[in-house]
């Protein structure tokens, strides 16, 4: 613990690893924006800072390029690791230490947020598979915390299936998209999940405590009612910004399903409670027997379809999935910064290769007015060319990066 939150805390010294300092102008950054990263142990880095100064609203953008396994996608990870959850690639805590450290892996920033610089930093417990969350130097009760300051949306080639894949990949992406409005959204959902595992365990185990069922069923109902209604409220709300078409990219229709955001549209939110109650206690058997929960927002479903040809996401072409899903989230990043004042922080892994020209010109006209800072990545340089004098560029080969001229 001490080990970790020293890391965490501390800055690297400049003569450990790379020390990356953009050029400055002396300008304050406005925004949310990462001025500092600092990763030790971590997947294929020993110890690496890049620092972001000087970057304003109109440039907010960072580039890095690099060959296949060079370790971009490692850097936009771990950015992602400061938000919470299990970051872009869903791994376990302990999968992301670099082989054969002397240490767990860190991460740390010095972010500009909507109440000021605050000092984020989290790493792996020594202990095991805990993540140790701190904030300005002061340990956190959990991960949760982390969304009060920061807000990241991310693309990856792994999510141009998502449409096609199980629907719990798409509820992630949902919530994902909610951390950006309802920081409490991720604390709800952690206490929902631990109260069905909970409960789960106990039928296992033939525990017929009523008192005890129902003590945890109440969470369930108490968390998951508030999860559900998050979710109804984000697509709503999404819905609206996603109606219009954005230049080339697709107007969608957004909407969630499951059994209790369906009976929150047509029902008070009283008797959602007792029936949800009651469907629990009537499936206490059967959730023995196959696990889990039979009802419940952890079966909940976002649903997209493409309002230009009235077609389910799922049906539409790879490309067609690929611009429904940026559409999405720059629309989500446009709501962010209307309601909020300030846009999540946008991770785009290898997204503009597989643009078309009108496309990926679109992307980055967007993203630069939005005023988000946008982390972009891709194994050609020359994708990025219309950035030129707009970025920051950054070269990734062997585990060390390099500051390009822009």
């Amino acid at each position: 613990m001490e080990f970790i939150a020293r890391m965490v805390d501390q800055d690297m010294p400049a003569n450990q690893g790379e020390d990356l300092t953009a050029s400055s102008d002396g300008s304050d950054m406005t925004g949310l924006a990462i001025r500092k990263l600092s990763l030790f142990s971590y997947r294929n880095y020993t110890h690496l800072r890049m620092e972001a100064e000087g970057l304003k609203q109109d440039s907010n953008i960072v580039v890095i390029t690099g060959h296949n396994g060079a370790g971009k996608t490692n850097i936009l990870e771990a950015i992602s690791m400061l938000t919470p959850g299990r970051g872009l690639r869903s791994c376990k805590t302990r999968d992301l230490d670099q082989v054969n450290a002397f240490g767990p892996w860190a991460v740390s920033c010095s972010l500009d947020s909507q109440y000021g610089p605050v000092e984020l930093g989290t790493g792996r417990d020594p202990e095991g598979e805990r993540r140790i969350v701190r904030i300005n130097g002061a340990t956190a009760k959990g991960q949760s915390a982390l969304s009060e300051y920061i807000s990241a949306v991310w693309l990856t080639p792994q999510m141009d299936r998502l449409f096609l894949d199980s629907s719990g990949a798409r509820r992630r992406f949902l919530d994902r998209l909610i951390y950006g409005f309802d920081a409490a959204h991720a604390g709800r959902l952690s206490a929902y999940e631990k109260a069905m595992r909970e409960r789960a365990k106990l039928l296992k185990q033939g525990v017929k405590d009523d008192i005890w069922l129902k003590a945890l069923e109440s969470q369930m109902v108490e968390r998951g009612i508030a999860v559900a209604a998050a979710r109804r409220d984000m697509t709503e709300r999404l819905d609206i910004a996603c109606a219009r078409s954005d230049g080339p990219f697709p107007g969608a229709k957004v909407t969630v399903s499951g059994s209790v955001e369906d009976d929150l549209a047509r029902l008070p939110a009283v008797e959602v409670e007792d029936k949800f109650a009651a469907a629990l206690r009537a499936g206490r058997q059967q959730d023995a027997d196959n696990g889990g929960a039979g009802h419940g927002p952890h079966r909940s479903d976002l649903d997209v379809m493409h309002l230009e040809k009235n077609m389910p996401a799922h049906l539409c072409s790879t490309g067609e999935q690929k611009a429904l899903l940026i559409a999405i989230v720059l629309a989500h990043a446009k709501l962010q910064a209307a309601e909020r004042g300030v846009p999540p922080l946008l991770l785009l892994d290898e997204v503009a290769a597989h643009l078309d020209q009108k496309k990926r010109s679109a992307l980055f006209e967007t993203i630069e007015s939005l005023g988000s800072q946008t982390w972009l990545t891709g194994t050609e340089p020359n994708v990025f060319d219309e950035l030129k004098g707009k970025a920051q560029f950054f070269h990734v080969e062997n585990g060390k990066v390099k500051k390009q001229a822009a």
